[in-house]
């Protein structure tokens, strides 16, 4: 068990904890514990089916946002080889929130184009914590114009809450810069498999979120606002966060059910954080299978698809919204 865990992971720290401590003191000493291990191990393993089973919305939120959890780079590094990072806007600066460049997976050349988080404080003040400005954006735009030209397949990774909300974004484009995308990734003349990894959010997502296979980790998170903004907005009180992380639908599997995402692609019990290997060879298995079936299209046929499939995204029901004077929605 790693040294940071969630309230909910308390019981079965505990029981690891005592584990631990019978094997220090069977370590040096000739003190038969086998027994009593295998009564905890067992434990152990039933306790994590029952909590990881049953996890609600909230505490999913929890796991997505681990401090541990594998970022953009670890999966690059993990499943492509030869990556050749790419810079710059060629307008404004390069925006270290953002990052793309060439690369292979199993000898078949691509484009990347992805979403960084940082590790440490450090590096989330690098990477801007993972929220792009603008000029991101239109580096990610120019490195698809550069997979069209080539015929690279373009795979992008999902991993924020948002796109930078701030004055200096605000007064360079950033929302005409994400709308801008919408439209070119609609019409982009290669394939494009979206990789949702962490956290989702927002218009920042969109930006590099179109595409004809969408592919989200079993407890990534995707959503129009940050669960926190929604509550502020609709309670006046961000505390109220998992009430309105149950009201937005999130998690892989509502997203599923709702026929949004395409594809959940499965992690340790834990999380990705615990094996970072198994959950890159698993989202490597996606990306290729889903690569193989879209390089069949036709590209004219491929665009044709990825616009029916946008247009069906969405119901809505007529009726009347109950209890909205009391805030209970």
């Amino acid at each position: 068990m790693a040294e940071f865990y969630l309230e909910f992971e308390k019981p079965i720290v505990e029981i690891q904890k005592r584990i631990d401590e019978i094997k220090s003191l069977t370590k040096d000493k000739k003190i038969d514990a086998e027994a009593e291990l295998k009564v905890l191990e067992e434990k152990i393993k039933k306790l994590k089916d029952e909590i990881y089973s049953n996890l609600n919305t909230w505490q999913i939120i929890q796991i997505m946002r681990h401090p541990k959890r594998p970022k953009t780079l670890d999966y690059i590094e993990l499943i492509f080889n030869d990556f050749n990072e790419l810079h710059g806007d060629r307008n404004f600066k390069d925006d270290k929130a953002m990052i793309g460049g060439t690369a292979n997976i199993e000898q078949e050349p691509v484009m990347i184009i992805g979403l960084q988080k940082g590790k440490d404080t450090k590096e989330n003040l690098m990477r801007n914590f993972g929220m792009a400005q603008p000029e991101g954006y239109r580096k990610a735009l120019r490195l698809m114009k550069i997979a069209e030209k080539f015929n690279l397949p373009v795979i992008t990774f999902i991993d924020t809450s948002g796109a930078y909300p701030g004055i200096e974004s605000e007064e360079r484009g950033v929302a005409e810069a994400i709308a801008k995308n919408l439209l070119e990734m609609a019409r982009l003349k290669v394939p494009i498999i979206v990789c949702i990894t962490g956290e989702g959010g927002s218009g920042g997502a969109l930006g590099i979120g179109v595409g004809d296979r969408i592919l989200m980790l079993k407890y990534a998170t995707y959503s129009v606002i940050s669960f926190e903004g929604c509550a502020a907005i609709i309670w006046r009180d961000s505390s109220k966060a998992p009430d309105a992380a149950k009201a937005l639908k999130p998690t892989a599997n509502d997203l599923f059910n709702l026929k949004v995402i395409d594809e959940i692609v499965d992690e340790p019990i834990e999380g990705a954080h615990t094996d970072y290997k198994y959950t890159a060879e698993n989202l490597k298995n996606a990306i290729l299978k889903n690569l193989k079936e879209l390089k069949n299209i036709p590209i004219e046929k491929l665009l044709e698809l990825r616009y029916e499939k946008f247009k069906k995204i969405g119901f809505f029901t007529n009726g009347k919204l109950k209890n909205v004077e009391n805030n209970n929605i």
